[in-house]
């Protein structure tokens, strides 16, 4: 783990996880209008990088303005909409696309040209469903039994709400996986599709661009291995136990998020940037 928080200074860019960062549930961070307050007066860009499918990119600028936060469509990217980008560059239109998800993934399947079909599905695309039912995994195991690909937009076994974690999109994976004997090609953080997505919207290299996020596994690995700088804040799924015993370790760990940026700050504010 780096120790000198000095590097901050040579931060050009930031690429921000929401769940467990910004928010948990409904429940605003501390912090976190004061950060985006110091990245626009820093000029420093940022996106919100999310494995969380179940919402369109509309749902996210409207909740982000509910919170007081001015953001963008285009500083925005889902595990959805990798997703889509990954199917519009893999398959032919027509391809018969069978969705488990909620209604923003379907969504952003259909407007990528993939209308979701219930019937002799070529491809199976599973993310959050939290009204997930027999059926539907029943539906899903035998497409892809039946041939179908099988494609997951993020492998979060839980994620973080106020009254503690809950089955995330990969329980579903799981499930699926043990019914089909057939594992998925995942999509979301850490494979390295949304952090180029990323960095190609920034415009910046990935040596100068910072990813804070609250999850090892997902967050800190997947940015690593993009060779991207990291920065874990602890409001979100990692404990302080679960990190002193991770393999995977991120450049600098801070308690939330208000705490990064007054760190930040004061570098910035000595080296007179």
């Amino acid at each position: 783990m780096r120790q000198d928080t000095t590097a901050l200074a040579d931060v050009r860019a930031v690429a921000l996880d929401m769940d467990g960062v910004l928010w948990r549930g409904s429940e605003l961070l501390p912090g976190v209008h004061a950060f985006f307050d110091f990245l626009q007066g820093s000029r420093v860009p940022f996106v919100l990088v999310t494995n969380n499918s179940t919402r369109t990119v509309d749902m996210y600028v409207e909740k982000l303005a509910r919170l007081g936060l001015d953001v963008s469509g285009e500083q925005i990217i889902t595990s959805a909409v990798a997703t889509a980008a990954y199917l519009r560059a893999n398959y032919s239109t027509g391809t018969r696309v069978h969705v488990v998800g909620e209604s923003g993934l379907h969504e952003i399947v259909a407007e990528a040209g993939f209308p979701p079909v219930m019937r002799n599905a070529d491809v199976v695309v599973v993310g959050m469903d939290r009204d997930l039912t027999y059926a539907k995994l029943r539906h899903a195991t035998l497409f892809i039994r039946g041939g179908a690909h099988f494609i997951g937009t993020n492998g979060d076994r839980t994620f973080p709400t106020p009254e503690g974690l809950a089955p995330g999109a990969g329980t579903i994976l799981a499930a699926l996986q043990a019914s089909t004997d057939q594992q998925p090609l995942v999509i979301g953080k850490p494979e390295p599709v949304m952090f180029e997505m990323a960095l190609a919207r920034l415009g910046t290299s990935a040596a100068d661009t910072l990813m804070v996020g609250d999850r090892l596994e997902t967050d800190i690995l997947g940015a690593q291995r993009a060779g991207l700088r990291t920065a874990l804040v602890l409001t979100g799924v990692t404990s302080p136990e679960t990190l002193a015993s991770g393999d995977v370790q991120p450049d600098w760990v801070f308690d939330h998020l208000d705490a990064l940026r007054a760190v930040w700050e004061s570098i910035v504010r000595i080296r007179g940037r």
